[in-house]
């Protein structure tokens, strides 16, 4: 197997159109609340055209994924998870309604219940975390997707099959050598354990997959709030979102 690159690391979230005229008037992205953070919600809000799916999967588990999007002053723009990757929702949240934060580097010395630590992305997870030495622990870095919605809310969410998708922090400029040094400890940890592991450098311009900018590309795609663009420089003073 291998570190993928194909794949868009943030998931599509089915946004409701009800919901989304909460968000009209946006025009910031509140840095409090960061992509892939977990919000704990004390309630979810309801939107007439809400997926039948959406109550039961929030009463399981009261968490929500921070998604990259503007939103109106007093509002986070979140993501349910349902069953399998087909079930993704997509809404808006009032800050009043958070209940507290997890970051992804908060969840990297987290062990999963029940003997699930097992399981692959488990299993790659304790492996990249175990070794100080490597490229991989000079950062700050955190698991999402499945892995991370587990190991934070005690749900079980990750499978046999399941990707690990990681988080790395960014905010100064990474050489591209540093990051195929890095592109291939992961890829290195994929093949043993038999899984994909994807990586996203959360970077001043939005996140970047670790992929690309080690593959050495004119261009990469940033993925951020105001919507994914192409860029040069990830981390140069006039980074910003724009269009595609």
């Amino acid at each position: 197997m291998r570190v993928g690159a194909a794949a868009p690391f943030d998931v599509s979230y089915a946004v409701s159109s009800t919901a989304a005229a909460a968000a009209v008037a946006a025009a910031t992205s509140d840095a409090r609340w960061r992509p892939h953070d977990l919000l704990r919600l004390q309630c979810l809000r309801s939107f007439d055209d809400e997926l039948a799916w959406v109550r039961d999967a929030f009463a399981r588990a009261p968490y929500a994924v921070v998604r990259r999007a503007l939103t109106a002053d007093g509002f986070v723009a979140i993501g349910v998870r349902g069953d399998g990757r087909a079930r993704r929702y997509g809404t808006w949240a009032h800050e009043s309604d958070i209940v507290s934060v997890v970051a992804p580097e908060s969840l990297v010395q987290a062990q999963p219940g029940g003997g699930r630590g097992v399981l692959p992305s488990f299993v790659a997870l304790a492996a990249l975390r175990s070794d100080a030495r490597a490229p991989l622990a000079g950062f700050v870095w955190g698991p999402t997707g499945s892995t991370g919605f587990e190991l934070a809310t005690n749900m079980p969410a990750v499978t046999e099959a399941s990707d690990l998708d990681l988080l790395i922090r960014t905010p100064e400029p990474l050489a591209r050598d540093v990051a195929c040094v890095l592109f291939e400890q992961l890829q290195t940890v994929a093949a043993r354990v038999g899984i994909r592991i994807d990586a996203q450098l959360e970077t001043p311009a939005g996140g970047i997959a670790l992929a690309e900018w080690a593959a050495g590309k004119a261009r990469v795609l940033a993925r951020h709030a105001s919507g994914p663009y192409w860029i040069a420089d990830p981390w140069a003073s006039t980074a910003h979102g724009g269009a595609a």
